[in-house]
């Protein structure tokens, strides 16, 4: 097989695969953000216990490769769930569960990670004066959490929401281990047929960046525009 043919048809194989890509990462992205706040307002806050529990959770899936979360999951977790569906004499295949379900576990997990400790840093940065303030004014903590603290704190993580959700898209080249046919898996199997792998990778590559890149300065563009936003003064 040569070059023009497995640039062309690989290419056409990658654009094929680039809405599932997108929808294991807008999806995961979508499942891990509550969570990932609600992991923070507890860190933020010193839950007893809870807090604690979180922190070893946050960094344990931080600190381990998300290549091996993903075969804990995927390939670990079925066998003790068939164990277990065994022991009870349920009528279940565990081995049948959708990858999908897999892919957008493993990646918000993995987000979860991340997202906790840019919405804590978020959080943190608002001064407590203007809790203070809230109080003195009669709203209650629920108020000055939604209508104050909150706000502020999402506007100020977007600029790492936009480099985690474009990290995390590029991490969705994972998924074809797990038998998804994304970017990565539908190139592959176009360079099967004449193992033709070293093209394959260059095409991936290419179309990654390309789609990485524009993302990239979408984000600028809205991070500029959200600058522009809270420099402005507000009367």
């Amino acid at each position: 097989m040569n070059w023009v043919f497995i640039l062309r048809d690989g290419l056409t194989a990658a654009l094929q695969g680039i809405p599932v890509s997108l929808y294991i990462t807008f999806v995961s992205l979508l499942i891990a953000m509550p969570f990932s706040f609600l992991c923070a307002m507890a860190r933020v806050k010193r839950v007893p216990i809870l807090s604690q529990v979180i922190t070893v959770v946050v960094s344990f899936l931080r600190g381990t490769p998300l290549v091996v979360q993903l075969f804990i999951i995927y390939s670990g977790f079925p066998s003790v769930l068939n164990l277990i569906v065994k022991a009870n004499g349920w009528d279940f295949d565990a081995f049948g569960i959708n990858p999908f379900v897999y892919a957008f576990v493993v990646f918000s997990m993995n987000v979860l990670g991340t997202l906790t400790e840019v919405f804590r840093s978020s959080l943190s940065a608002v001064s407590k004066d203007q809790t203070e303030a809230a109080l003195s004014v009669g709203l209650n903590h629920f108020q000055t959490n939604c209508l104050i603290i909150i706000p502020q704190a999402l506007v100020s993580a977007i600029p790492n929401i936009c480099n985690e959700f474009l990290n995390l898209f590029k991490s969705t080249s994972l998924v074809y281990l797990m038998t998804i046919q994304d970017i990565t898996g539908k190139v592959r199997i176009v360079a099967a047929a004449g193992y033709d792998y070293t093209e394959a990778y260059f095409v991936i590559a290419v179309v990654y960046f390309v789609l990485g890149f524009t993302m990239e300065k979408l984000f600028q563009r809205m991070e500029g525009r959200l600058k522009t936003y809270k420099a402005a003064p507000q009367t």
